[in-house]
């Protein structure tokens, strides 16, 4: 992970302009998610619309990874790859991506429901992007990350899920990744203090189970040690005084549900 890096305000703006073009892929990701999909569609899809907004993706070839999307279904974690799986009622599925424009980047996650889904997994999402909600407030000028860390932690522990300790948040901006790193398990007052210029992304990633987690033989692919469902969801955020400024959203997406009922 590279050094910590402060934005200009000029950057910052730079980094919403990619980050912008990643929540309106992840809409077109949200249009394209039903039953009988594969999921290298879903990666084909996405590859080509951030081109054609003047992007490229920022996954892409980062570290050898071979696609333009990290998609993890039910029990993977992240960093999953794009196949022929096809989807079923009732998945979940998470989809990670990242856009490089004009050489700034943003980096965005959400799950989804493939159809209708228990009444479990669907408040494992909820709480799950409920807590990125939590973690977000705290994303403040004279906050510590431990501040967000703990917040989302908070939230979580009231439902007995397992919260993944070997990956966190983290900067973001000019690399993918940059210090500081945000974990999802901490102590108020702790850690690195946020101050304007920082940009970071955070990303709690929640499991059904137990916390633990299973690396996979292909390098990537992270899933849950129990074979239950794990939810993810992820912001790129621009610390700022008073309020935090989201660079990234959500709105595309829910749009898209919204219509689906």
């Amino acid at each position: 992970m590279s050094k910590l890096i402060y934005k200009s305000a000029e950057e910052i703006a730079q980094i919403r302009k990619s980050a912008d073009v990643l929540s309106r892929t992840l809409g077109e990701i949200a249009k394209a998610i039903k039953p009988g999909v594969q999921t290298i569609d879903l990666d084909k899809l996405a590859y080509t619309f951030i081109q054609d907004n003047g992007g490229t993706p920022a996954f892409l070839n980062y570290n050898g990874f071979p696609y333009s999307l990290c998609i993890s279904v039910n029990d993977q974690i992240v960093h999953g790859f794009p196949s022929a799986y096809e989807l079923r009622e009732g998945d979940i599925i998470s989809v990670d991506g990242g856009v490089v424009l004009n050489g700034y980047i943003s980096d965005s996650a959400y799950t989804f429901a493939v159809g209708e889904v228990s009444s479990e997994i669907a408040q494992l999402l909820q709480v799950t992007k409920d807590s990125l909600g939590k973690g977000v407030e705290q994303a403040v000028v004279g906050k510590r990350v431990g501040d967000i860390s703990f917040a989302i932690q908070e939230h979580v522990r009231a439902y007995d899920y397992g919260i993944v300790k070997e990956l966190v948040g983290h900067g973001v901006g000019i690399n993918l990744h940059e210090k500081p790193e945000v974990p999802n398990y901490g102590q108020r007052g702790k850690g690195t203090k946020l101050e304007r210029g920082m940009v970071i992304a955070i990303e709690p990633m929640i499991n059904l189970g137990k916390a633990g987690v299973k690396f996979w033989d292909d390098g990537w692919t992270v899933s849950t040690i129990d074979a239950k469902p794990s939810a993810h969801y992820e912001h790129t955020v621009s610390i700022d005084k008073g309020q935090p400024d989201v660079l990234t959203t959500f709105s595309y997406i829910e749009e898209v549900l919204s219509k689906k009922g």
